[in-house]
């Protein structure tokens, strides 16, 4: 056997490979051996007609079919790896035959690659930079969540329902004037606050007592997961049934060293504070660092391989089917309700998958550009300080580490090192 390859059109790769007669003669008697029960030959018990006999009785070409798959899996995985320095496959080839002879066999592989991305720039951009306060109220507020561990559910039918309440209710949605899938329902527990229903749906029904009717306008997202409903107005209407409120204990120092292992409220309070502190932080860094990456993107241009997004959809159509499943609900009825096919609800996520590829492909591509890698030393250093946030000591921390493991953990100090290089080598502007 041997090969060619050069570049082709949309980031794939033409790879030409040559086989002699022996390989292709090799091939054919594999594929009888793998097939030969299929078929049946009068005189013969299935899978003891000789080779010879099939190809008389059902044509010459018979195994060809099955010795082409041969020659592939035998050869075509170790050109790919032979070659990983010279391209990287991200999907299935599509393979034809190009010639067939007795003596010669050209099959061609037109492979889907990583694509190379041409970056304009990712140094001197000017950045918005997220950072996130902590507020009062907002301390306060996740300080109370702890009294909801022993709330009682109470029903209420003097006031209005506010923010915590679980009310019952029916809502009809449209569109234009035309009901859509999935927008109505009878008689729905709905908690107030939860962020269960699209923005402005429970803010407006906050405020509303039993037996009230009302509409309710607001706009789906963009990025809603029903096509025919992004970016939408709709009109609800509702009905309110029933008001269930909480009815919550005393926040005591008894109480908190019973619930939250604390010994005061002071404690549980300061101990709140710095959780909430160390989440700002990090999802001020963390919406920071989706901003340089967006802003580099923009600068880009990568043609970007049907496989690349196709195994990216994959994966979030995939965690979609596993949060649908923890809440007991299948991916199957779940687009059924939705009035889609599987082919619409997955292509709702085509350009979240271009942009997480690209976005994937720019930190890779200068990870390399400026060779940034993790260092022996900052390894060790990590391992002992996961060491010691489990009370272990290095020695038989490490003996929990797999390969991957340790990979990952060589990755996440890469890329540290990588945003921390463009934050210094960009202008972020609060």
């Amino acid at each position: 056997m041997n090969y060619t390859f050069n570049a082709a059109e949309k980031s794939t790769v033409k790879v030409v490979i040559t086989f002699n007669g022996e390989e292709w003669k090799s091939a054919i008697d594999k594929a009888y051996v793998r097939t030969r029960g299929k078929y049946a030959v009068p005189g013969f018990r299935k899978g003891k007609c000789p080779k010879p006999v099939i190809e008389n009785y059902y044509g010459k070409s018979v195994f060809f079919d099955e010795a082409f798959s041969v020659l592939y899996t035998e050869f075509y995985p170790v050109i790919i790896d032979k070659e990983k320095d010279s391209f990287t496959a991200v999907g299935a080839p599509e393979l034809s035959i190009d010639e067939l002879e007795e003596n010669k066999v050209v099959m061609t592989a037109i492979v889907p690659v990583k694509p190379d991305v041409k970056i304009g720039s990712y140094k001197g951009l000017e950045i918005k930079k997220f950072e996130y306060n902590v507020t009062e109220e907002e301390i306060k507020t996740e300080v109370d969540k702890i009294l909801l561990r022993e709330a009682k559910t109470v029903e209420v039918k003097d006031r209005a329902c506010i923010n915590g309440d679980t009310v019952n209710i029916d809502f009809s949605g449209t569109v234009d004037g035309e009901l859509f899938a999935g927008g109505s329902m009878e008689h729905y527990d709905l908690e107030l606050g939860s962020g269960s229903f699209i923005p402005g749906f429970e803010e407006q029904v906050v405020g509303m007592n039993i037996g009230d009717e009302r509409d309710i306008t607001v706009k789906f997202p963009e990025d809603y997961q029903a096509d025919n409903l992004k970016g939408k107005d709709a009109v609800f209407h509702i009905k309110l049934h029933a008001i269930k409120g909480k009815e919550l204990p005393e926040l005591t120092d008894e109480y908190v060293k019973k619930h939250a292992g604390c010994e005061t409220v002071a404690d549980y309070t300061e101990k709140v504070k710095n959780r909430l502190e160390t989440k700002a932080k990090n999802d001020g860094r963390d919406q920071t660092e989706n901003s340089i990456v967006e802003a580099i993107c923009a600068t880009c241009e990568c043609e970007i391989p049907q496989a690349m997004i196709d195994g990216e959809i994959d994966g979030i159509v995939n965690n979609f089917a596993a949060r649908l499943q923890y809440q007991g609900l299948q991916l199957k009825d779940y687009i059924e309700y939705m009035g889609q096919t599987m082919e619409q609800f997955r292509a709702q996520f085509t350009e979240q998958a271009k942009s997480r590829v690209l976005s994937q492909l720019v930190i890779e591509k200068i990870v390399k550009e400026e060779k940034i890698t993790a260092t022996q030393e900052e390894i060790d250093a990590e391992i002992a300080k996961q060491a010691e946030s489990v009370e272990k000591t290095v020695e038989d921390y490490k003996k929990t580490l797999d390969a991957t493991r340790l990979n990952y953990i060589a990755n996440d100090i890469v890329i540290t090192k990588l945003f921390d290089f463009l934050a210094a080598n960009n202008n972020l502007v609060a």
